[in-house]
């Protein structure tokens, strides 16, 4: 079965798709970059699903990732689809120690998206953050402050928490 066809077949539900594609990616059947090339020419919808699956994926095995992957999902966080956005942050969040010294444009893509009203969006965020923050770079020294504002901000617990998790670990 090849990509389309599991996008054209309506009797395949999403999380099948992902979990499909995701272990496409794990045992080497599918190639990043043509799941990348194929997400960028779809819908919102189907894109999203392609970036969940690079999501699921990147959970198990981090090591998949590449440089083009870490450049498709940081455009992707300006998306308009939130689910694109907060897909695409998680991507992040799995893979920010690969690319410890590439993440500024990242950053400052996941600061925008950190307030969001969508609380999906803030959270994924919040998580990608959190996790770039661990890494304890000399980007820490732009990215705490920025942080401690967000946290004074946010009004949703769970989404609070990821970041106060992040400095407990950094503050050690």
């Amino acid at each position: 079965m090849t990509i389309e066809k599991i996008f054209q077949d309506k009797s395949i539900k999403a999380k099948a798709k992902v979990s499909t594609i995701g272990e496409w990616l794990l045992n080497g059947e599918l190639p990043l970059d043509e799941l990348l090339v194929y997400a960028e020419k779809q819908k919102a919808t189907d894109k999203a699903t392609c970036i969940e699956a690079v999501e699921f994926a990147t959970r198990k095995t981090p090591g998949i990732a590449n440089e083009s992957l870490l450049a498709f999902v940081t455009t992707a966080l300006a998306d308009d689809e939130p689910r694109v956005k907060w897909e695409s942050a998680k991507v992040i969040g799995n893979i920010a120690a690969l690319f410890p010294a590439g993440l500024e444009r990242s950053v400052a893509n996941l600061l925008t998206n950190a307030k969001n009203k969508g609380t999906v969006v803030r959270w994924a965020a919040a998580y990608a953050l959190a996790e770039i923050l661990k890494l304890k770079t000399s980007a820490n020294k732009e990215l705490l402050p920025e942080i401690e504002v967000l946290i004074g901000n946010e009004e949703d617990n769970g989404v609070k928490k990821k970041y106060l998790d992040a400095l407990k670990k950094v503050k050690k």
